[in-house]
């Protein structure tokens, strides 16, 4: 099992550019298998979640072409469905969450769908009733497996139906919109997710030749067509790398430019950093962070302290709130942090707790986090990633800290961020993969 060593205290200075999204690349990737013509994706991020998915895809006859690591072309004309209900299957699918997002498509196309247990980030309970219950609306029956862990999804034709989702789930959404494309008639989708990836899933299938309107709305009209056609597209940068990258650069005082950061589809991101007193300026679609001696949290109007809270699109997005939890440790002011979504993600705060870091732990989904205002320095520690987010997070309060930390378990770092590194090394930064 790989670690980072990490020598704190430095200054990083330069160019960064944010690697694609890995949320919409799963979606993306899964959308091919609606196709027996090729389909060209670019800017897809190099990380351990999207290889396996790849990977699996190929375990299941899809050809893949990959000119270069960010480019791959996918033609799924002789796919073997029967793979999806073996051991081989199970296994590799149940490590990767992700792997849920294959069912839509082969339920749309092939009338028949397997869905491993889900893997992935230890966050807390992450339900598949959304995705389930959206099958069954469309007329698909399902069984579940105890002894081998997972669901078998079938259906002879999928029927266009009215739903409104019980939750604005993203994933939840894409699958039902997957399945919903080649269903015959009309579905309507109220409480649909809006994340700008779904609205990039929605634009592709589009392309594709399905007919989805609402697009960018919370309510979805799908009218199913017979087949889908080939296409090429390209990812959007990843915003949760962006917003890594803002705290990055205040946590450390470091001048850093986030080149081609998709500015447009960041939402209240760059707002709610700016909220925790970090300065910044928009050029075109690049963002620009200036070195900052201190930075101080703003209160609410009538004096009250800040609280930050996750909220489905156009609300802010609850993988960064680890990121937010963990700048403002060293901000001036308090900060109330609510993960409304998941309850064992705040739980890596014993660890900033352990490094100097002055937080509260209310509950299993509150934190109140005091900042320091750099009267002192973190200090290095040895410590594990529980999850991808948390791991990224913590390698920032490594990078701020006064001497050595390793961060133990990366591979859940790897899993979402690509040679991060390397990358960073290459802004100054010290971090050894041992």
């Amino acid at each position: 099992m790989a670690s980072f060593e990490v020598k704190g205290g430095n200054r990083l200075k330069g160019d960064i550019t944010p690697q694609g999204a890995k949320n919409e690349a799963l979606q993306i990737i899964s959308a091919v298998l609606l196709t027996p013509e090729e389909v060209t994706i670019t800017n897809i991020p190099d990380i351990l979640d999207v290889n396996l998915l790849i990977e699996l895809l190929q375990d299941m006859g899809v050809k893949v072409q990959r000119p270069q690591r960010d480019t791959c072309i996918f033609k799924a004309d002789d796919v073997d469905v029967d793979f999806l209900s073996s051991e081989t299957f199970r296994k590799k699918g149940g490590k990767l969450r992700g792997s849920v997002m294959i069912a839509g498509p082969m339920l749309a196309r092939f009338k028949k769908a397997y869905i491993p247990k889900p893997g992935g980030d230890k966050i807390g309970r992450r339900r598949l009733d959304t995705h389930i219950i959206g099958f069954e609306k469309l007329g698909a029956k399902f069984d579940y497996y105890d002894d081998q862990g997972y669901f078998k999804i079938s259906s002879p034709r999928l029927q266009g139906t009215y739903m409104l989702l019980d939750e604005p789930s993203v994933t939840g959404t894409a699958n039902i919109v997957m399945a919903a494309v080649l269903a015959q008639g009309i579905t309507t989708i109220y409480n649909a997710a809006c994340e700008p990836y779904l609205q990039q899933l929605c634009k592709m299938l589009n392309r594709m030749g399905a007919k989805i309107s609402g697009v960018g709305s919370n309510l979805l009209t799908i009218e199913g067509v017979d087949a889908l056609g080939g296409t090429t597209h390209r990812m959007l940068p990843d915003m949760i790398e962006v917003g890594s990258f803002i705290g990055l650069a205040a946590m450390t005082q470091s001048e850093i430019t986030i080149k081609n950061a998709g500015v447009e589809n960041l939402g209240i991101i760059p707002e709610k950093f700016r909220q925790l007193g970090i300065q910044m300026e928009i050029k075109g679609d690049d963002i620009y962070i200036p070195s900052q001696e201190s930075y101080e949290i703003a209160t609410f109007l009538d004096g009250g302290i800040l609280t930050i809270y996750d909220n489905p699109w156009p609300g802010f997005t609850p993988d960064l709130l680890s990121i937010v939890l963990v700048v403002a440790t060293q901000a001036k002011g308090s900060v109330l942090i609510h993960q409304k979504m998941f309850e064992s993600r705040l739980f890596f705060v014993d660890k900033l707790i352990d490094m100097g870091a002055q937080i509260i732990l209310c509950d299993p989904h509150r934190a109140t986090v005091i900042g320091i205002g750099r009267q002192h320095s973190l200090r290095g520690i040895t410590m594990s990633s529980p999850d991808i987010r948390a791991g990224q997070a913590l390698l920032i309060a490594a990078l701020s800290a006064e001497g050595t930390s390793v961060i133990q378990n990366i591979e859940q770092i790897d899993r979402g961020y690509q040679y991060i590194d390397q990358r960073l090394n290459a802004l100054g930064a010290d971090i050894k993969r041992i």
